[in-house]
């Protein structure tokens, strides 16, 4: 059918070419070429000679010597168009009259013109065989397509991906042959063409836009595609149904479109915001008109909220796609949102040994670094496309409509990434995130950073996207920045491997994910401590035993550069660290990771009047960006880290991390939406800070956890947090 449609337009240009004024006036007949080349030129009888009632004479030819055909072809060359000057002069080099010179002019045109029509209708007559042919072996093919279980005819829910592809593609190809039959007409006056109706592989597809996943469902379930149910959206999802895989092949293709026009086009669609120049906001009234049947209406108690954001970032294209597409890989370059992700089935691997064409149905959790802010869940599917050389797109689009029996408080609308190839191994990305969903269970001192955009928005992915590229280019870096001890490219990749690793830790064990096996003892409200513990058996990245994670958030009257660079500094340590007891902390190793001084990861060594932590060595890794900060630490054995400094492998490596991480609180005001009003603060915006620790209670995974070991952790969180809140006082006075 896709050759059909490229057979129909091509006989449609070829009836074009033929019958256009142009060429009824212009061309001149073969067998007119053979007996008058551009060699002969025809002599008329002059006005003495005509004679009404003689017979006319038969008309006389006189052939140019080889000398004239080679100067005419040669002036021909470098000007076909001679004025009136330039045919005297020529004229009179050659011995001929002004008028012969352009009768040899206009024959000459004109049997160029005609060998080049011949050439394209030769090469479209050609190109059209090749299409009958193939289009001739597709229908054979489809005639005996059968169903591989019962051998009976196929049905559409058990056809291919790329079966279900052509017919939309065949769809979509009808139409623009329509809309160049209908220029055309314009211009050139002829009817505008219309075509059979193509026989298709289903049910006929309606306009490519985001109603075409419900064309086969009647209006009312077009209604009912995306209502909430019951249950818990992540536990209880499985693989889709064959019935359902139609639909979802038809939605992510209108996905596709959607999401193209989101990232490309600007106003009306997207309009400046009133409050902050820098920012884009949907124009609702906007996208109902443009996307007019969409994904369904809004469920109850479901708020829009959409953004995007553009970079150019240091990644090749096709590496950025192979991470989106790779489960493992992008939940570890946004481990900071990503809490856990999974792949439920692979409806297609992609065309031509890449992900051109992939789709995969998953299930991930959304977090923001804080037990404050409930995860986002979603189900939903993604798909890969080429859309030119060094143009890729990834879009996701939600799934909750096909299970029924499931409660869903976030579902994604077209959302991605669009990814554009730059010179020397950079691209440029567009980045557009469009939710529904409930954030009624945010914490107060939240929803303002939540409502920003900030939290789960385009400009969090796009900024941690920056961060994470930034990083990895440090570790393939083959010039050493200056001041950088570790030098041996071994061992610098080896320390910021296990510095991946302790960041990934943390931020799993620090948000309200469901993705680990914690379990909440104690604390609520703001202030009160989150303390969670599990046991660690067998895990070579973690001591053995029972571990005790502890977690508050609360607000600061500061600027979240300000609270960051006082606790990634080693000199400031000894105001909040406990567990340094005083002692002077130096940093024996450095390694920067990106254009941010506050990049960085750090071997720090603590000397204090405690001889048992004396030579006490801590990883530490700082990292930085517009929407947020972490300074993350753990300890680690001298003996281990000797051997990663040496380029050895960091996976055997224990770490129990902890730290913190620094969030905007999403105004430009100093005072939190808890309406607690701070004297003597500035107005740069304060910060949210989440303070986390890890700590090995018990070496005995079968021990009971004791209450006061929970007292204890309390108590040092407890103490850490008021340290810092009096240090950061003392600055801000």
């Amino acid at each position: 059918m896709f050759q059909q449609n490229m057979f129909d337009s091509h006989n449609f240009l070829l009836d074009m070419s033929r019958k256009t004024p142009e060429n009824e006036l212009d061309l001149i007949r073969d067998d007119e070429f053979e007996s008058k080349s551009g060699a002969d030129i025809m002599e008329a009888p002059s006005g003495d000679d005509q004679d009404p009632n003689k017979r006319p004479k038969k008309k006389q030819y006189h052939r140019h010597t080889q000398h004239q055909i080679q100067e005419l072809e040669s002036f021909f060359k470098e000007c076909p168009h001679p004025d009136d000057k330039q045919r005297k002069d020529l004229g009179k080099r050659l011995g001929l009259e002004p008028l012969q010179i352009k009768f040899w002019f206009q024959n000459k045109r004109t049997q160029m013109k005609a060998q080049h029509e011949r050439h394209e209708n030769t090469q479209l007559r050609n190109e059209n065989d090749k299409l009958r042919a193939e289009n001739i072996r597709y229908k054979e093919a489809l005639s005996t397509v059968s169903c591989p279980n019962c051998g009976g005819p196929a049905a559409i829910g058990e056809m291919s991906f790329d079966e279900q592809h052509l017919r939309i593609e065949n769809a979509r190809l009808r139409e623009e042959i329509d809309r160049i039959s209908g220029i055309a007409a314009k211009y050139v006056g002829k009817p505008i063409l219309t075509y059979p109706q193509l026989p298709s592989l289903g049910p006929p597809t309606r306009s490519l836009d985001l109603g075409v996943a419900a064309a086969n469902l009647g209006h009312h379930q077009l209604g009912e595609m995306y209502t909430n149910t019951a249950g818990d959206l992540l536990r209880s999802i499985s693989g889709p149904t064959d019935a359902d895989k139609p639909i979802i092949i038809e939605l992510v293709v209108a996905a596709m479109e959607e999401f193209i026009r989101l990232a490309q086009i600007g106003e009306p669609l997207w309009i400046q915001s009133s409050e902050n120049s820098n920012e884009v906001l949907l124009n609702e009234e906007e996208y109902v008109r443009t996307f007019p049947r969409g994904i369904g209406p809004k469920s109850l108690g479901l708020k829009s909220k959409a953004s995007k954001e553009s970079a150019v970032v240091i990644m090749n294209h096709i590496n950025l796609v192979e991470i989106l597409m790779d489960v493992n890989q992008w939940t570890s370059f946004f481990t900071g949102i990503v809490s856990k992700a999974t792949i439920l089935e692979v409806l297609s691997t992609g065309v031509a040994g890449n992900y051109n064409g992939a789709l995969q149905v998953m299930t991930a959790e959304f977090q923001v670094p804080s037990p404050l802010v409930p995860t986002r869940e979603n189900y939903f599917v993604r798909y890969c496309k080429q859309h030119a050389d060094g143009t890729w797109a990834v879009v996701d689009v939600s799934l909750d409509n096909l299970r029924p029996n499931s409660v869903s408080r976030c579902r994604r609308r077209p959302s991605g990434c669009l990814i554009q190839e730059l010179p020397n191994g950079y691209s440029k990305v567009t980045w557009v995130e469009h939710v529904e969903v409930d954030d009624r269970a945010v914490h107060n001192i939240y929803r303002p950073l939540v409502d920003s955009g900030l939290a789960f928005g385009a400009k969090r992915w796009v900024a941690t996207l920056d961060r994470q590229c930034e990083r990895l280019a440090s570790v393939m870096a083959s010039n050493i920045p200056t001041g950088d001890v570790i030098t041996s490219p071994e061992g610098r990749k080896s320390m910021l491997k296990l510095a991946e690793r302790m960041v990934n830790s943390f931020c799993a064990g620090v948000g309200a994910s469901t993705a680990h096996t914690w379990t909440t003892l104690s604390g609520s409200g703001a202030d009160d401590v989150r303390v969670m513990t599990r046991k660690s058996i067998d895990d070579p990245g973690r001591p053995p035993g029972i571990v005790l994670s502890a977690a508050t958030s609360f607000w600061l009257p500061v600027s979240t550069k300000r609270v960051f660079d006082f606790l990634r500094d080693e000199n400031s340590r000894n105001e909040w660290d406990i567990l340094s007891n005083g002692g002077l902390v130096q940093e024996m190793a450095h390694i920067a990771n990106g254009r941010d001084s506050g990049n960085s990861v750090s071997l720090l060594r603590v000397n204090s009047g405690n001889s048992s932590q004396n030579n006490m060595l801590i990883l530490q890794e700082s990292c930085t960006d517009s929407t947020g900060s972490y300074v993350i630490y753990a300890p680690v054995d001298i003996v281990a880290m000797n051997v990663v400094l040496n380029g050895g492998d960091p996976d055997y490596v224990a770490l129990l991390p902890s730290g913190f991480a620094i969030l905007p609180d999403g105004s430009t005001s100093t005072t939190p939406s808890h309406g607690v009003v701070n004297p003597g603060t500035n107005n740069a915006g304060g910060s949210l800070l989440t303070v986390a620790f890890q700590i090995l209670v018990d070496s005995v995974p079968t021990a009971k956890l004791s209450l006061g070991s929970v007292a204890t952790v309390n108590s040092l969180i407890t103490c850490t947090v008021e340290r810092i809140k009096a240090s950061i006082g003392r600055e801000n006075a």
